[in-house]
């Protein structure tokens, strides 16, 4: 690859351009009476040594990194609630700006990690000088919990560079289980939840406007 900064520029604008819509989704939801199932949106190129890295442990040429590497732009939405992961999935899929070519499931089908997530594959058009360029965008769907530990798993992973000692690897189990029972049992009073958040926002916006 001659040129990096060439090559990635097209997916750093869809990630520029796809945060701007999916923090105006939230947007729209904050400033209606509905619950907001957006938490917060973050978005990221995969830097040129992780790309690097992938491509050799995955064999991916590096004249197939536009077909074969899906997470050159990745992002994120976070929710609060378990529900709201499939609340977003829906909205995502009734979008006309871009198209879903996969979607993997690993909320019901946690990976052995204890990995959970929701992972869509799009299709985004982006408009560059050269004409239209499509490119793969990967997008990740999990409440904050998960993040919580996908964050520490993460970081482990680049510390021994994939290769977790198995006590540490049970104890991450162990956490990720309770991350999704926690997800759980917030699930059962996210209705009480919703109710004292909006108490507060109100109390704020009233003290605004005094």
């Amino acid at each position: 690859m001659s040129n990096w900064d060439i090559f990635l520029t097209p997916y750093k604008q869809a990630v520029e351009e796809l945060k701007v819509k999916l923090k105006g989704i939230r947007e729209q939801y904050q400033k209606s009476s509905m619950h907001t199932p957006i938490e917060f949106v973050t978005g990221r190129v995969k830097p040129v040594s992780s790309i690097l890295d992938k491509a050799k442990r995955k064999n991916i040429p590096l004249d197939r990194l536009a077909e074969d590497m899906q997470d050159l732009a990745g992002l994120r939405i976070v929710t609060q609630f378990v529900e709201d992961i499939e609340t977003v999935v829906e909205l995502i899929r009734t979008r006309r700006d871009f198209e879903i070519i996969e979607e993997r499931d690993y909320i019901n089908q946690k990976k052995p990690s204890g990995y959970r997530s929701y992972h869509l594959v799009l299709r985004y058009p982006v408009q560059t000088i050269e004409g239209e360029k499509k490119i793969l965008v990967e997008l990740q769907v999990r409440t904050l919990a998960m993040n919580f530990w996908a964050t520490i798993e993460h970081s482990l992973n680049y510390k021994y560079s994939g290769e977790i000692p198995v006590d540490i690897k049970a104890r991450l189990l162990r956490a990720a289980e309770a991350a999704f029972k926690l997800d759980e049992e917030v699930s059962i009073i996210r209705d009480e939840v919703r109710e004292a958040q909006s108490i507060i926002i109100q109390k704020q916006e009233q003290g605004r406007n005094l």
